[in-house]
């Protein structure tokens, strides 16, 4: 489902004027059941206006009045006929406040297994300073005891898509740097190299014992031995 445009108001919105559950409500603006309840007891968003979700083409009525008959029903925002472009931030990415503690972890992980990428690239990406990374990179940084290596997408920090855009980009201009994975021997490759190594041959009793297979140099021409 589409992200709405103004979540709370959106609420505001369906708590007074339709028979929603709670439920159904926080479901849709991504809320919490309690913090919707609170928006109907006047708890929370006081004298925030309303935002009608049908005007403006995220929800129909004929699926709120299906959802209205069937509490158990969940809403379907309706598709967009017009794609709304991505808006881009000026000046320095923002990281919310909770996450800014898992940027080391993030850095130490692209320092790691992307030395490809610059450190102006790491920074515009996770949204940090240079002095930051140097402080990962040669373990000055003050928290260097507690920092382990983790995905900074798994992290929240930033999105697939921006970090294989600075991927492509940093491997086009260094691909020296790029970690090539190692390659697993396959059983057909082992077997290969088995069967060209020479078949070890069979030792003799003069190589094992020091004992000629011929007669004895202390044997005399019929067999008896020199006194």
């Amino acid at each position: 489902m589409a992200e709405l445009l103004m979540p709370k108001a959106t609420a505001v919105w369906l708590v007074e004027n339709t028979a929603l559950s709670f439920e159904q409500i926080a479901a849709f603006c991504g809320l919490h059941p309690l913090e919707v309840q609170a928006i109907a007891d006047g708890e929370v968003a006081t004298g925030m206006q309303g935002l009608d979700p049908v005007a403006n083409g995220q929800l129909s009525w004929a699926e709120i009045e299906r959802c209205t008959k069937d509490t158990k029903a969940r809403l379907e925002a309706s598709a967009r006929t017009v794609e709304v472009p991505e808006q881009k931030r000026k000046g320095p990415k923002y990281t919310p406040i909770s996450k800014r503690q898992d940027k080391p972890d993030a850095i130490a992980y692209l320092l790691r297994y992307h030395p490809e990428l610059s450190d102006a690239q790491i920074g515009k990406l996770l949204g940090t300073t240079k002095p930051t990374i140097q402080a990962v990179r040669d373990k000055s940084h003050w928290n260097s005891s507690s920092i382990r290596a983790q995905h900074p997408v798994q992290l929240g920090l930033c999105t697939m898509k921006d970090m294989n855009a600075a991927l492509i980009a940093a491997r086009a201009k260094r691909p020296e740097l790029v970690i090539k994975p190692a390659v697993e021997e396959t059983p057909a490759a082992a077997d290969a190299t088995t069967a060209a190594e020479p078949a070890p041959a069979e030792k003799s009793l003069t190589d094992v014992f020091g004992i000629s297979s011929g007669s004895d140099s202390g044997d005399d021409s019929d067999g008896r031995y020199d006194s």
